[in-house]
């Protein structure tokens, strides 16, 4: 759900950075001392120690024979032999990115530039990687895998042209894109010789219909194939096609393709075998395989369970998919559990049979990021002291040793690193809620700054903290929750008025939302200055929330989503209007999207006594209207549990609104259908409930479409606000 656009909600309403478009960005160079990035449509290589910047490949020749224009560089790659770059152009919209486009070649030796896939359709090749010898290239189109020989220009299909709308072959149906993050769906094997894909089968998997009823006179139906929660998913399944042959090996894992996921898949660090993951319907089982290339035999060697689900999201080393990080030729890999409680970071040896705990303590590794093997140290973010906030450590390799902070301790916030692949470089970055994002080149393990006019710690100023209007707190709930929250007090500040409240609300398991990082505080969907015209904004953060406070935090609302998640945001505000008298108890508004609409609804509807005004956004009013693999991963199954969905749904409370309503949905949202908005709306009307409705057409999630769209969102949401929560002190 959520995860997609709580991000959206967050760069929109904080101003901060989202992860980007896969595969876009720099590359690092072979040896790890430079970068490769794209620089006014040519590739420039940056020397880290010098930084010095020279062209790569100046766009002038990128212009095909014949073209007036220069291809239009999206991303590139080069290929393992550094002889030739792969550009990538001419790009569509797949769902949420641009992963459909034009893939053109370059020989760096020859200056020839050539078209893959030429005679296919424009715009449909997907994912193409250059094979690790550098004879061939692999590509998606149209639901199959495709390999060209780059000498001749020969083109073969490789899955037998089974590729249909609904039988997809080296990629992924909406479900497992929005929900594990899977795109790319095909890995060259280390020898070249074989591919190995991803093949799902959503031909059982019901189209949810779309309706357009603006772009032509008839209306037209939009179909997405769509497992609403209670279906059973798609059937998933892992082949190895030989190049020669273009015949498939299945690999044999256990159990009915259309009861488990695989969401990851890689060669194991040589040609005969594969790893992959797999995970129950439920979630709550993971499965380690080992499978044999030639037979498809699969082995189980590493298993884990949890009582909630399994969470597989941390990954490693950026674009890097999978969740296993190899060491010693391929003799072990790292893995991330929380099986004791904790998100830690194991060494895990090849067969499975022996681990150790590299990350030891009662804190979370938020994100790993990074490995020296050749000095015996993992790099990864962690914050052991404040949930709230983001830094750079490092653990020993043979989990001997203490813990090591990376990050110089003057510097309070948030520090995302971006690191060499021998860990010896990182570009960082770093900011919190006083300090706008700032950038540095350094060398590990020292933290030292390439450049030391441009060192982070030079350009940082503490004392900007005291002009700040924002300010971070702690409320104690009465179940005992501790919840971190900020709070943005409005211009000349007078503690012996009473100002009205905005929360800004997310609250479910797909993101946090109290970080201390720039952007917090400010709400861009308010057209104006919210504490010039008088309002406080705050946010507080509850259980279940992704915050780095151990898996009984996030996981203590398994099957209780709209339920002990809308109960802390309620009694953190009653706690919040106790401990702040200068907060005007009568007027209490709230505000969010998608996850934050639904909780949004919820507090509006289970606890109308503290809120009495919401502007809910593109909201999940029914759980059981939303995808199999988000809600069964956090609620189970309703057919098990039923009960647990339609208490947690908004639309179960809608009777109790009292206060004022604005509630917005785009009606091409392929994410949260507006069928929601429509029971909604019934279930108000049937209760005879007053409130106020915006449907916005053909919009999709993050209703961004169309000449004036977000002028008239930011427009409609500011009225509303001012006219039933009305701003200033008393």
């Amino acid at each position: 759900m959520l995860k997609t656009f709580y991000l959206f909600l967050f760069v929109s309403l904080s101003g901060l950075v989202a992860t980007a478009q896969p595969g876009r960005g720099s590359k690092w160079t072979a040896d790890g001392k430079g970068m490769y990035s794209v620089e006014s449509n040519s590739i420039v290589r940056t020397d880290i120690k010098s930084q010095t910047k020279e062209t790569f490949i100046s766009g002038e020749s990128l212009k095909p024979s014949g073209a007036d224009k220069a291809l239009v560089i999206k991303d590139f790659s080069l290929s393992a032999d550094g002889n030739a770059v792969l550009i990538f152009t001419n790009t569509r919209q797949v769902w949420r990115y641009e992963t459909r486009g034009d893939y053109w070649i370059l020989d760096l030796k020859t200056k020839a530039l050539k078209q893959l896939g030429k005679n296919l359709p424009a715009s449909s090749l997907m994912f193409a990687k250059i094979s690790p010898n550098g004879l061939k290239a692999a590509y998606v189109s149209k639901n199959n895998v495709y390999v060209e020989d780059l000498k001749t220009g020969a083109v073969k299909v490789l899955t037998s042209t089974n590729g249909t709308k609904k039988l997809i072959n080296g990629t992924f149906d909406w479900a497992y894109e929005e929900e594990f993050g899977c795109r790319d769906g095909f890995r060259w094997s280390p020898d070249s010789k074989s591919i190995a894909y991803w093949q799902i089968d959503a031909n059982t998997i019901r189209d949810f219909y779309m309706i357009n009823n603006t772009d032509s006179i008839y209306s037209f139906t939009i179909p997405v194939e769509y497992p609403k929660v209670g279906e059973s998913p798609s059937s998933c399944k892992v082949g190895v096609v030989d190049i020669a042959t273009a015949k498939t090996v299945w690999m044999k894992v256990p159990g009915d393709n259309r009861q488990h996921y695989i969401p990851r898949m890689e060669w194991a660090e040589n040609a005969n075998e594969l790893i992959l993951q797999q995970l129950n319907r439920k979630q709550n089982s993971s499965k380690l395989f080992y499978a044999n290339a030639k037979t498809g035999a699969a082995t189980v060697f590493y298993e884990e369970t949890d009582k909630a689900w399994v969470d597989i999201r941390s990954s490693w080393n950026g674009d890097n998919p999978a969740g296993w990080e190899w060491l010693e030729g391929g003799k072990s890999f790292l893995w991330i559990s929380e099986k004791d409680g904790w998100r830690h970071i194991y060494k895990v040896s090849r067969d499975g049979k022996s681990e150790v705990l590299l990350t030891k303590g009662d804190y979370d590794v938020i994100s790993p990021d990074g490995v020296d093997e050749e000095s015996g140290y993992v790099y990864f973010s962690a914050s052991p002291a404040n949930a709230t906030q983001r830094y750079l450590f490092r653990v020993k390799l043979d989990g001997k040793g203490e813990l090591e902070r990376m990050t110089p301790a003057a510097q309070e916030g948030s520090h995302n690193y971006t690191l060499s692949p021998d860990a010896k470089f990182a570009n960082h970055t770093f900011s919190n809620y006083y300090t706008s994002p700032m950038r540095e080149w350094i060398t590990l393990p020292d933290h030292k700054a390439i450049k030391e006019p441009e060192s982070i710690a030079k350009k940082f100023d503490p004392s900007k903290k005291a002009q700040s209007n924002v300010e971070f707190f702690q409320v104690v709930t009465e179940d005992g929750v501790t919840m971190d929250g900020w709070m943005a007090k409005p211009a000349n500040f007078d503690p012996n008025k009473k100002y009205p409240v905005l929360f800004s609300v997310y609250a479910e398991p797909a993101g946090q939302q109290v970080t201390d990082r720039w952007g917090i505080g400010k709400n861009a969907l308010y057209d104006g200055d919210m504490a010039n015209d008088g309002y406080i904004y705050m946010a507080i953060e509850g259980r279940g929330a992704p915050a780095p406070k151990g898996r009984e935090w996030r996981k203590s609302i398994y099957r209780k989503i709209g339920i002990i998640n809308i109960r802390d945001q309620a009694m953190g505000c009653k706690k919040v209007l106790e401990k702040y008298p200068f907060i005007d108890a009568s007027r209490v508004a709230v505000h969010g999207w998608s996850g934050g609409g639904s909780t949004t609804l919820n507090l509006l509807f289970q606890y109308p006594e503290v809120y009495q005004t919401g502007i809910s956004v593109a909201a999940v009013a029914n759980q059981l209207s939303y995808d199999n693999i988000y809600q069964e991963r956090y609620m189970g199954i309703p057919q098990e549990n039923l009960e647990d969905f339609v208490q947690g749904s908004p639309i179960t409370h809608a009777k109790n609104l009292k206060g004022n309503l604005l509630y917005i949905h785009g009606t091409g949202d392929d994410n949260v259908h507006y069928q929601n908005a429509e029971m909604l709306v019934n279930e108000l009307i049937k209760h005879n409930k007053q409130f106020q409705f915006m449907a916005y057409p053909n919009r999709s999630h993050g209703i961004r479409e169309g000449e004036g769209t977000r002028k008239h969102l930011n427009g409609l949401f500011t009225k509303f606000l001012r006219d039933n929560c009305p701003p200033g002190g008393k």
